[in-house]
């Protein structure tokens, strides 16, 4: 199943992509360090998004179950 991404999840997967390129782009191992490490806060962020994301939409599929069982008694 294709998931859809909201645009805040695309940013941060963006910004961790353009991170991990200027690591790979620098010799400078400090500088290189930092930007993989900006690239592991932009997935996790990302990640948190999309667990905010399913838990939403968890939610209000058993509010709806709530509902249409509420409504057949």
């Amino acid at each position: 199943m294709l998931l859809k991404l909201s645009v805040e999840i695309r940013e941060c997967y963006r910004h961790a992509e353009e991170a991990r390129q200027r690591a790979e782009a620098t010799a400078h191992l400090p500088t290189k360090a930092e930007y993989q490490e900006m690239e592991r806060r932009w997935l996790s962020l990302a990640r948190s998004y999309e667990f905010s994301e399913r838990l939403a939409s968890f939610t209000n599929e058993v509010k709806r179950n709530i509902r249409k069982n509420r409504s057949c008694a």
